[in-house]
């Protein structure tokens, strides 16, 4: 009997062992701009005040992007497929937002990624070299390795820079705030306030657009393991990445509470020069010490956004044009390293002409991405309800009730903006 329970446990832990992977990667890919750059805003400009704001947006985007690994765990299909049988023109209308957005988040991710760079290793460089040399080395990788080397090398740094940011929260709160006595925070429902919840909550944890990649993954770490995941690791390997995404933001906002909040202090608009403030301010309020454990933890989570979306929006719209046009499937990953060529381009032409008003840019592929995600939103639903989940595989009562909240949640707050925005907030 005692041999049968402890058989049990070992298979249990083995199907575990060789589910988790694609979570850690939709970690990698949320852990990013919204984190480094939007928490720590919030942070330094609000205090703590819109830790709501950081947990609320998981919450009710939560079901959107467990739907995609419940798809395909139940199914053993992609997302897309699931859009698929929604109607073409869902699959065909993500496909041309999804491409859409790819360009200016590429753009984004490599213009902070290189600010980061830039700080870390002692080498003057132009912007743009800096640009350049950091997507060669993430084509190398990926060129290299495939998944097998991209689900290792995202294991390795969301560990590194969990500890790192672990260290540099405890330094923060041993430490105590720059600001004593803890100033008021600035009005959050005026226009100003509104703007910049709808810019921390478009990539927090990560656009919805993002929640086909996982199925996608998931699939590759099937041929990689030879292991199918039932329902609950898959959902297992889900939750730990959105479980680390939610408290990576919540650490985030702290330290820009800490550190930042009530010194006075504002972020330029470029990225060199935001990078060093970044730096700079840690390093002044915590000692020199902290330098390279704060730029690590920053250039950490750059690198490993930058890596993940190099794959994932190529990947995606590579198996999406797949199932809307099944030619194009004859033509093996030629499409998706044309995509990848078309995001690098767009992203370096950016690059060249919009480096030094970085911030800009972010706020408005942020917003962009939240004004967006209730369509996502509603296509994950429906293709849950059309995807012929078995009974034990279809959501529970709770999820639904809280993808339906999720749903008004997003269009309403949407429509708030909007209507704040170019109303009466002109």
């Amino acid at each position: 009997m005692r041999g049968n329970v402890v058989a049990r446990r070992t298979q249990r832990w083995s199907g575990l062992v060789q589910t988790v992977g694609p979570g850690v990667m939709y970690a990698g890919a949320a852990i990013g701009v919204s984190h480094l750059v939007q928490s720590t805003r919030a942070g330094a400009n609000y205090g703590f005040t819109l830790v709501w704001a950081v947990i609320v947006v998981h919450l009710f985007k939560y079901p959107f992007f467990e739907f995609g690994h419940r798809y395909t765990a139940a199914t053993g299909e992609s997302l897309l497929v699931g859009y698929r049988r929604v109607g073409r023109w869902a699959l065909i209308g993500y496909l041309i937002v999804a491409l859409g957005l790819s360009v200016p988040t590429t753009a984004v991710l490599t213009i902070v990624t290189a600010g980061m760079a830039s700080q870390m290793v002692a080498v003057s460089l132009t912007p743009m070299t800096w640009a350049v040399i950091l997507l060669a080395c993430c084509v190398l990788v990926l060129a290299s390795g495939g998944y097998p080397l991209l689900d290792k090398l995202m294991k390795l740094l969301m560990v590194f820079l969990a500890v790192c940011t672990v260290v540099a929260v405890v330094a923060a709160a041993g430490h105590g705030r720059v600001a004593t006595p803890e100033p008021a925070a600035p009005r959050v429902w005026d226009v100003a306030g509104i703007a910049f919840l709808v810019m921390l909550m478009g990539w927090m944890p990560t656009p919805v657009d993002a929640s086909a990649w996982p199925s996608l993954w998931m699939q590759e770490r099937i041929k990689q393991t030879g292991h199918r995941p039932t329902l609950g690791e898959a959902l297992f390997d889900f939750n730990l990445g959105y479980a680390a995404s939610l408290i990576m933001a919540l650490m985030f906002l702290s330290l820009g509470a800490l550190v930042m909040f009530g010194a006075g202090e504002t972020f330029p608009r470029g990225a060199a020069d935001f990078a060093a403030r970044f730096v700079g301010m840690y390093t002044s309020a915590l000692g020199e010490w902290s330098r390279p454990v704060v730029i690590t933890a920053a250039f950490t989570t750059m690198l490993s956004t930058t890596l993940t979306v190099l794959d994932g929006y190529p990947r995606v719209l590579t198996a999406g044009c797949g199932v809307a046009w099944p030619g194009a499937q004859k033509m093996g990953k030629a499409p998706y390293w044309a995509f990848m060529i078309v995001m690098m381009a767009g992203a370096l032409l950016i690059y060249r002409y919009l480096t030094s008003r970085m911030l800009t840019l972010v706020d408005f592929a942020t917003t962009l991405a939240f004004l967006s995600a209730p369509l996502f939103a509603y296509l994950n639903f429906r293709a849950i309800a059309v995807g012929k989940l078995s009974k034990e595989a279809a959501p529970r009562k709770w999820l639904l009730f809280l993808s339906w909240a999720g749903l008004i949640f997003l269009t309403c707050f949407s429509v708030l903006f909007l209507v704040v925005r170019f109303g009466y907030g002109r």
